[in-house]
């Protein structure tokens, strides 16, 4: 068992209000994959698997083959859809732990044709791929329908579902809606050649969490809340938005990451902190030194900028933040930061911290997806 004091702390009544909120938004007759890929954004995607099946969620989304392979491992038997494309070196696993890949292309349907039928497989579900206007994967709405009757010929493959995905629904600049609905209309098209040739569609889903949120006349079968699912809205698409346009969806985020002061030093006017000397003392000061680093996910970009809570109060970071240290400004006259004290870097309100991952996201030009991603291997999980 670890023993560091840098730790993620994961707030499971959090992460159950916020599946709860979200099955309350989709309504009984839309279904949802929770994505729980890149270990749930950082936030254990076992832990975040078995409570979204307990709660009558019926689709999980992972990145890779690995990642569906050690949800069935820990017992997990809701449907694992990869939403990556995985190699025909993968391709035995799915079939051997019942997961559904999305595919496209009429080399790709071949290939798994082929595997499934070397296992002896037959009606194996997939989902096809539509590329909208994501420029990613997938096939054009106006190839959808060669390619569904590609994929049910001969019956290795069923059709399980169709899936697009969105590129800019988390915007609200005119052009950029514009461009969702435009995205919308394309996938509705390639469903309807899908059913021209003569194919049940299945489910379909074209809603990450943004659109999910913003756009509900988009909801289809199935939605996908990612980045919701852990209590961060996706840019624009803001809580402060939502209650603008009636929507009262609410959030709460689940992970708080802390370390403790493990040095209080002394440091004259002139001294410098860290690398660089990007930062030197203006006057005399105390400077508290913590074990948490960019190794960590304390991305060395968050300074200057990042301020960490100690005792309630906010203390700003000092000079780069090293690969496994970093340095708060604490005041030459502060008695109230002691050696041992816990350190919050962000967290929910009832962690007591005063800095969520979004304000870290805005300090390093990035969004809170990336934050709460970074958080490394080394960091380990408590669960509340």
């Amino acid at each position: 068992m670890m023993k560091r004091c840098t730790k993620a702390i994961l707030y499971k009544d959090n992460l159950k209000y916020n599946l709860e909120q979200i099955k309350k938004a989709a309504g009984e007759n839309t279904k949802i994959c929770v994505a729980v890929k890149a270990d749930s954004y950082g936030h254990n995607a076992i832990l975040t698997s078995k409570l979204a099946e307990e709660m009558g969620i019926e689709y999980l989304a992972v990145a890779t083959v690995d990642e569906g392979i050690e949800l069935r491992k820990n017992g997990i038997g809701a449907n694992i859809l990869i939403l990556s494309l995985c190699t025909p070196e993968e391709y035995d696993e799915l079939f051997e732990y019942r997961i559904t890949p999305m595919i496209f292309s009429f080399e790709v349907i071949d290939l798994l044709k082929k595997a499934a039928c070397n296992c002896g497989v037959k009606d194996f579900p997939v989902f096809l791929a539509i590329d909208s206007g994501m420029g990613r994967v997938g096939c054009y709405p106006e190839e959808a329908g060669e390619e569904a009757k590609k994929i049910v010929e001969g019956g290795f493959l069923k059709l399980e579902g169709m899936c697009t995905h969105f590129a800019v629904s988390d915007s609200l600049q005119e052009n950029n809606v514009s461009y969702t609905q435009k995205q919308y209309e394309s996938f509705c098209k390639a469903v309807e050649n899908v059913e021209k040739a003569g194919i049940s569609s299945g489910i379909k889903s074209c809603c990450n969490s943004a659109a999910f949120l913003n756009n509900k006349n988009m909801h289809f079968d199935m939605v996908r809340p990612g980045i919701i699912t852990y209590g961060y809205y996706p840019d624009e698409i803001t809580e402060d938005y939502l209650k603008s346009v009636n929507n009262n969806f609410n959030i709460k985020p689940v992970m708080a990451f802390e370390t403790q002061v493990v040095a209080i030093k002394a440091f004259k006017k002139g001294q410098s902190v860290s690398y660089g000397r990007t930062w030197v003392c203006e006057k005399d000061t105390k400077i508290a030194i913590l074990p948490v680093g960019y190794a960590d996910g304390l991305l060395r970009r968050f300074s200057p900028g990042l301020e960490v809570t100690i005792r309630g109060k906010k203390y700003p970071v000092r000079g780069r933040i090293c690969m496994d240290q970093c340095m708060v400004d604490i005041g030459i006259d502060n008695d109230e930061v002691c050696l041992w004290d816990k350190v919050l870097i962000f967290g929910p309100e009832e962690s007591g911290a005063k800095t969520t991952a979004e304000n870290l996201a805005k300090i390093g030009n990035t969004i809170s997806y990336e934050v709460l991603t970074s958080i490394s291997k080394r960091v380990e999980r408590i669960i509340l």
